[in-house]
């Protein structure tokens, strides 16, 4: 999608001096909403954007009030030419680096490097897909994840949903609630690892189990109509879900020193409610603080962040002042 008129990519080059109180980490919708609200407190500010959200396969996001069905990429346009009222920058770049002295210094691939009082991380983090034909060139599509961002547009469909951890279970039953005629493949996950209580619930939600690896998803007229298994046999389905396996793009947090909390999904930074990290004057904000942010919830840190940084820079300052 091409950027709307009005909105300017200033490369580092073009700044004044190179330093910021703050540079964040990251041009989603965690990163634009920090930026946002810090650009409106005056804070001279720096996005990095690396150019690479999480839900670049999705045509539409869902259950954002006002922005329900909103394409990604014009979400993200929109929220670029916000940012740009409020003289924040924005480089396409990528961070490489973050080292921590009298402030913050971050190196960029393209060769500059930028300093800052205080730093957001909004990296986000990677969907590594289940390694079946048809899957990942159909996610984001007929091939989808989230109940919340995609279940009612394929609501009443056939759907299936493909095991990859007895987690799977918990995922079939969840969208049962947008269909009743489920299927789960267990695929790589053995009947046995199923437990009384999984089949007492999979068979009050009226969820089929089906054993066996699937080979391949099989597409006709560019739509997903069926999932066939290693054994040969095909079963008609319209919408398969899936369970990313979660890779959190912590790589900078760990640079810097933060606490990871280990999860199910991934480690993840230890933040307390603003996003403030164990590493005093980095926050992590959206995907990059957990598993199941919503862009919704994503744009709702990054102001929380935004605000108790510049809260905290005001304080700091004052305090300094008194001393002097």
């Amino acid at each position: 999608m091409g950027r709307p008129s009005g909105v300017e990519v200033v490369t580092v080059t073009e700044t004044r001096t190179g330093t910021y109180e703050v540079v964040v980490i990251g041009g989603g919708a965690a990163g634009l909403s920090a930026a946002l609200v810090l650009g409106r407190s005056r804070r001279r500010t720096l996005v990095v954007d690396a150019g690479e959200p999480r839900n670049t396969p999705a045509a539409h996001m869902q259950g954002y009030l006002s922005r329900d069905g909103m394409s990604p990429a014009e979400f993200l346009a929109l929220g670029r030419e916000e940012i740009a009222r409020y003289g924040v920058d924005l480089v396409r770049d990528r961070a490489v680096d973050v080292t921590k002295g009298e402030d913050f210094a971050v190196a960029l691939a393209g060769g500059e490097t930028v300093h800052a009082r205080r730093i957001v991380v909004a990296t986000g983090l990677k969907d590594e897909l289940p390694a079946v034909p048809g899957v990942a060139e159909r996610f984001g599509r007929d091939v989808i994840h989230c109940p919340y961002c995609h279940g009612w547009e394929v609501r009443d469909q056939a759907f299936g949903v493909l095991a990859t951890t007895a987690m799977s279970v918990h995922q079939a039953l969840m969208v049962s609630q947008w269909s009743k005629d489920v299927t789960l493949f267990l695929h790589t996950v053995a009947e046995s690892e199923l437990t009384d209580d999984d089949l007492r619930r999979l068979a009050a939600a009226g969820v089929a189990v089906v054993p066996g690896e699937v080979a391949e998803l099989v597409v006709q007229d560019d739509r997903l109509t069926g999932v066939r298994l290693t054994d040969g046999t095909t079963h008609p389905r319209e919408a398969l879900f899936v369970a990313p396996r979660a890779v959190p793009q912590t790589d900078l947090l760990e640079k810097l020193g933060a606490e990871l909390n280990e999860t199910p999904f991934g480690a993840y930074p230890v933040v307390d409610p603003a996003g403030q990290t164990t590493v005093p004057g980095v926050w992590a904000v959206g995907n990059a603080m957990g598993f199941a942010e919503q862009v919704v919830n994503a744009a709702s840190a990054g102001y929380r962040a935004g605000a108790t940084i510049n809260g905290e820079l005001l304080m700091t300052d004052l305090d300094a002042a008194v001393r002097v």
